[in-house]
Formats: structure tokens, sequence, C-alpha cells
């Protein structure tokens, strides 16, 4: 019975594990607590577990955390320095600074664009930026108008977007929707203010200093700003440096410019990889370019230790150094000297299609530069400007005043001798060319026997074509066919080039030229014979100046300089010690011989104070101490126009070189006015009078 029992009680669990017809209809209150309680149970194991991680965060790693949520960040922040100045060779001020009271902003460490836009609005109540000082473009006016968040709301409605599309996405889609529908928004005059504002702080690094307001702050703005600092953090009234000319504007055509609105967009790439910031003032041309390292100085640093958005403290780790000083070799009440002589001298010379007019004055036995003057014209409006870097990087058809170096060629190929080189000037006419001849015997009434020396003095063209038919081989007769290969170009230009025609003279200054160099094919070979006397290829009023530098010294070809030292700056603010002093650089050393200089010499010597009636340097004879040069005209044209190069290039003492006299003036029309002549006089009379007593060289 009992056991009868047992089997049924264990078929009963057996139905009810199953869901027995019998349970499924039992009372559905009976299952609600089964349900809660499972709840219960899952509830207090999250508790449990949030107890756990509560424990591990706040006992056993409290102190860390509670450490980290104190930490504060330290940063270095850079400030730019004052910029070292330029001076002239008796230390008088060419390029310095003049300090203003500027408004800057200081980028805080976690500053979001939100927070720039209101700083920059509040300033804006107070500062007014001119467009002039900050340049604004279009994508600084679209990226203020966006900076409103409501405004960047209205327009995202009228673009379509997905839920992918990132932050920045949707921005640049706002912005292409603002340059495709300029209508539909427009800035006010005080917005386009607040926009050069936020444009200037948007552009600053984390921690960089940049300038709102660099000149012309007025009073009022700076009292304004002044009391209203503690509602703009970053803002503060500050110094900023511009650059200034106490001699005159004129020669900031040579030391070059400071770039004011940040770098440069065509350089900004390579001077953000030498550590430049996007804000930073550069310079831009010539000196201030080639000279930025020294001129820059070192930025001073500040530690700058911030706690969020604050900034806690500031220690200065390093003060800064003001930039290095250029001083150069140009004298510069000399260098306005010679450009007021080109200046009063170039109508005389008919400069109505004339391009320009340019003068390099050089020491022979150095390579320092005394002045480097300069007119640039356009023949077009008759406008002229100062252009004294011209003297680098405008090739000329010089003429005549080449011919030193065609006979100094000759003499170093052997086809004349210092003692066996007379030949007869008589017009040259081969097969395929016009005749060619000397300016006083084109027609043949005036051939004469003439040595080197006498054909330099009378400037022989016909002297100098049959000195380059010798060097190429050809033996001439009139009407003959030409035999010269275009090696001969190679030829006689190697010899210029030995003097520094047409080769760069590796001056201390960017932008220099080698010149022009004409076709050299057998086509063109007729022009060797415009080759030989300067009426083809192009060279540069300082390597005129250079080649005649190196007939004046004896064969050492010198390169120019205009940067005699590198120097610090005193606690006064004087020139402090000197850093670097430029060292005369040989560049070459002509192989030939005295004798062979020695003719050339003579020849130069004869062009001034020769007693052959077709002398062309006889205006020069009552200079003294004595002057030795060439003059040079060369046959060109201005569009329909023919004109001539009139062109000089000369040094005294004849005896005992100090200095060299180089000049050009392209596209004259009066060949007959001796323009050149009387610039290189009055040159060298000022030079006497102004950067060395004549008493001190012989005569």
């Amino acid at each position: 019975m009992k056991e009868n029992c047992k089997t049924v009680k264990f078929f009963d669990r057996i139905m009810n594990l199953f869901g027995s017809h019998n349970k499924k209809r039992q009372n559905a209150q009976s299952i609600i607590p089964f349900r809660l309680n499972m709840l219960l149970w899952i509830v207090g194991i999250l508790l449990l577990a949030l107890t756990i991680r509560l424990f591990y965060l706040q006992v056993l790693q409290g102190t860390s955390y509670k450490a980290e949520v104190k930490r504060s960040d330290t940063t270095t922040q850079t400030n730019n320095v004052q910029r070292g100045m330029i001076y002239d060779a008796q230390g008088n001020v060419l390029v310095g600074n003049q300090t203003h009271q500027a408004i800057t902003y200081t980028k805080g460490a976690n500053v979001t664009s939100d927070q720039l836009y209101q700083i920059a609005n509040r300033l804006g109540r107070y500062v007014s930026v001119s467009n002039k000082n900050s340049r604004l473009t279009e994508r600084n006016e679209e990226d203020y108008y966006l900076a409103d968040k409501e405004r960047l709301k209205s327009v995202l409605k009228h673009v379509k977007t997905s839920d992918e599309d990132s932050e920045d996405t949707k921005y640049n889609k706002a912005l292409d929707y603002l340059s495709n529908h300029p209508g539909s928004w427009e800035l006010t005059d005080q917005q386009k203010n607040n926009a050069r504002i936020y444009a200037a702080m948007s552009g600053a690094y984390s921690l960089s200093t940049t300038y709102i307001k660099e000149t012309g702050v007025s009073a009022k703005e700076l009292a304004a700003v002044g009391e209203h600092l503690n509602e703009m953090p970053g803002v503060k009234i500050g110094t900023s440096w511009t650059r200034n000319y106490p001699q005159g504007k004129d020669i900031q055509s040579l030391t070059g410019t400071v770039s004011t609105t940040g770098l440069p967009s065509d350089e900004v790439n390579s001077l953000l990889a030498q550590g430049y910031s996007r804000n930073d003032s550069v310079g831009q041309s010539y000196l201030e370019k080639q000279f930025q390292a020294t001129l820059a100085g070192s930025k001073s640093q500040t530690e700058v230790t911030t706690n969020g958005n604050d900034v806690t403290k500031e220690k200065t780790k390093y003060p800064g150094k003001k930039g290095d000083n250029l001083v150069l070799t140009i004298n510069s009440k000399f260098q306005k000297k010679v450009q007021s002589i080109l200046q009063n001298n170039y109508s005389a010379a008919g400069n109505q299609y004339s391009t320009g007019v340019y003068a390099v004055v050089m020491n022979p036995n150095t390579g320092a530069i005394y002045a480097m003057a300069g007119i640039d014209r356009d023949p077009e409006t008759g406008k002229e400007t100062p252009d004294e870097i011209g003297a680098i990087n405008h090739p000329i058809t010089m003429g005549s005043v080449v011919k030193p170096a065609m006979v100094m060629g000759a003499l170093m190929d052997g086809v004349i001798t210092p003692t066996n080189n007379t030949l007869t000037d008589m017009p040259i006419k081969v097969a395929g060319t016009s005749s060619k001849g000397s300016w006083f015997n084109h027609g043949g009434s005036a051939n004469m026997a003439l040595n080197a020396a006498t054909a330099l003095e009378v400037s022989s063209n016909s002297y100098m074509m049959q000195l380059l038919m010798k060097e190429g081989g050809m033996k001439y007769s009139p009407n003959a066919q030409i035999t010269m290969k275009p090696t001969i170009f190679t030829k006689a230009r190697g010899y210029f080039n030995m003097f520094g025609l047409g080769v760069k003279t590796g001056i201390d200054l960017p932008g220099e030229t080698s010149g022009y160099t004409g076709p050299a094919d057998q086509k063109h070979i007729g022009s060797a014979l415009d080759l030989s006397y300067g009426n083809y290829d192009g060279y540069t009023p300082i390597q005129l100046a250079q080649y005649m530098s190196t007939i004046a010294n004896g064969g050492n070809r010198m390169r120019p300089y205009i940067v005699k030292e590198i120097r610090g700056t005193k606690a006064n603010g004087e020139l402090g010690p000197v850093e670097y002093t430029t060292r005369p650089q040989v560049q070459m050393t002509i192989p030939a011989s005295k004798a062979d200089f020695d003719v050339v010499k003579q020849g130069l010597y004869q062009v001034v104070h020769g007693s052959n009636r077709y002398i062309t340097g006889k205006a020069l004879a009552s200079v003294k101490p004595s002057i030795s040069g060439k003059t040079g005209t060369a046959e060109t044209y201005y569009k329909s126009h023919s004109t001539t190069t009139l062109s000089f290039a000369g040094y005294a003492p004849s005896d005992n070189p100090q200095v060299v006299v180089a000049l050009a003036i392209p596209g004259a029309s009066n060949s007959d006015g001796g323009a050149n002549l009387t610039m290189a006089k009055q040159i060298f009379e000022a030079y006497w009078k102004i950067v060395q007593s004549s008493k001190d060289v012989s005569k």
C-alpha cells in the first residue's frame, strides 16, 4: 500500500516537471512570485557587481584617480622677439624696428571654436581691425558665419546629410552651401571686423601668441580692452615691431621686405617644417629672406601650467634672444649719391624706350660692394621705380665693354701674344652675313693696323672678330664661307666665364641670374662674330663689375658680397660684438701671365688717356686719380625701335686699383650723348669724396 502511494507521488512530480495539463490550469498568481524572485536575484547580482567596482575605484585605486583629477598639464609657450637690424658700413641704421602697442591673443590648450567666437565678438566691440592689417577671405567669412551654432543648424536644414556623415563632413557641406548661395547670407561691417579677429585667433596654435592688431592701436582701444580683459581669456595688451627705414625706403628694394600677415603662402609648408608658426613674420625677399635665420633671433620660451582651460602658472624658461644684426659693405651716403647720379643723368641717354639703368661700385681686391643702384622703367607708362636689385637679375646685351675679355681669351688661347698682336682693322664680310665693321670704319675708308691695346682704345669690332676666327681655326678672306664649328661658342664663352661674364657671381643675395645665352648651333654660327664684341649674349651689371675687378687686381675673380659682418646687440640697444666676418673669397685665379694682363691694362688706360683720334673714353681723362676702363655700345631693339645699350666698366687709380665702377643703360636712343661716361665720372668723383680719400692712394 505504501509502495503504491510512493509510486503515485513520483508520477505526480514528473507530471509537474513536464507541465501537466492540471499544472497549466493552476492559478496564474502562483507564477508571479517566481518571476519577481528571478528579477530580484538579477538586480541583486548587478548591485553586488557595482559595489565591487566602486570598492575597486574608491578604495583600492582612489588615490591614483584623485591624482589624475588634480593633474595639471605643463606645456611650453613661445613668443617672437625683436628682429635684428641692418646697418651700413658706417654703423648707420638702414633697416630698424619701430615699437608699437598691440593687442595679442594667446590660445588656450582646449579652447573650442564656440569660445573663440564669443571672445572675438567681445573683443570686436572695442577694437577695429582693418582689412589692410588682416585681409579677410571668403573662407574666413564663412567660418565666422558658421561659428554661430544657430546659423550652422539653419544652414544644415538646406543641406542633404545622413546619419553616417561626420561633423566635419556636415560642416564642409555647409561651407559648400554658403559658397554656392552667396545671396542667402551676408556679414555686416561689424561682423566682418569680428570675423578678422576670429580668423586670427583660429589660426593660432595652442598656447601660441598671435597679433590681433599690431599697429595703429588707439588710446581709446587700449583703455577699453584693458578694462575688459577679464571677459576675454587669452587677450592681452602687448608690444609689436615693424620695420622702418631711417635712410629712406629706396634701400628696401635691396634689403627686402618682411611678411606682415604670417608665413608666405608659397612657402608655408617648408617654413612650418623648420619650426615656424603660421602667424610668424619672416623675410620675403633679398637680404631679409637670405638672412632670415640670423635676423629672426630665438623665440622666448615660457612654461605654462594649465588645469583644464585655466592657466595656473607661468614661468619664463628662456627670455629669448633678439635677432642678430647685419652690417653691410654699403655706404648709405654714397649709395644715395649713386642713385641720384643715375636719376639725374638718365634722361640724357634718351630713355623713351629704355627699361632702366643700373650701376655697381665694388672693391676689386675684396669683392665688397660699396653701392648697388638702379632704376626700373616701364617704357609703356614711363614710370620709374628704384630697383637696386636689378643689378643682379637683369641680363643686358652690354656691347664693347666685354672686349677686354675677348683679348684676354685670345692671349690665353695663344692666337696672339703680348709681343705679336697686330691686325688690320677692316670690314668683315663672310658668306651668309652682312658686312660687319668697327664704328669708325664701316665702309673700309679707315683701315688701319692695330695692336691689342690700341684695338681696345678705339673699340675695334673688326679686331675682335678676327681674334674669334683665329680661335675657331678659320683663316679669313672676304666673302669666304664660315668654316668655324659651333664649338667656337663654347670656347669663347669659356674664357668669358673665367672672368665672371655669363655665370652667377655668388653674391650673398637671392635671385641672381646667370644672364642670357644666345643659340649656339651651326645655323647661328654667324652670331659668333657678334659674340666677340659683346652684341649677342646678355650679362648682369654685377657680372660686369666682377669681370672688371678680375682684370684690375691681376687675375683673381673675387666673389662679390654685401654683408660685411653679423653682430649682436648690447644691453643698451647698440651694435654688439662681432659674431661673423665675411672674408674675401677667390673663386678662380685666371691662368694668364702678367704680360697678358699688362697688354689689356694698357689698352684700358689708353681708352681714357690715349692719343688716337677714335679714342672712346676721353671724357674721363680729367678725373683724378686716373681712370682706366672700357666704354660699350650695343645695337638693340625695343619692339620696332632701334636702340642702344650704353655701358661702362673701369677702375681707379690706374696703377693701384681701389674701386671698380660698372654701369649699363639698356634701350637708350641717344648714343652720342655720353650719359654713360657722365655717370661714371660723377660716381668716381663721389667715391673719392665720400668713401675713400684720394690722398690715400697713388695718382
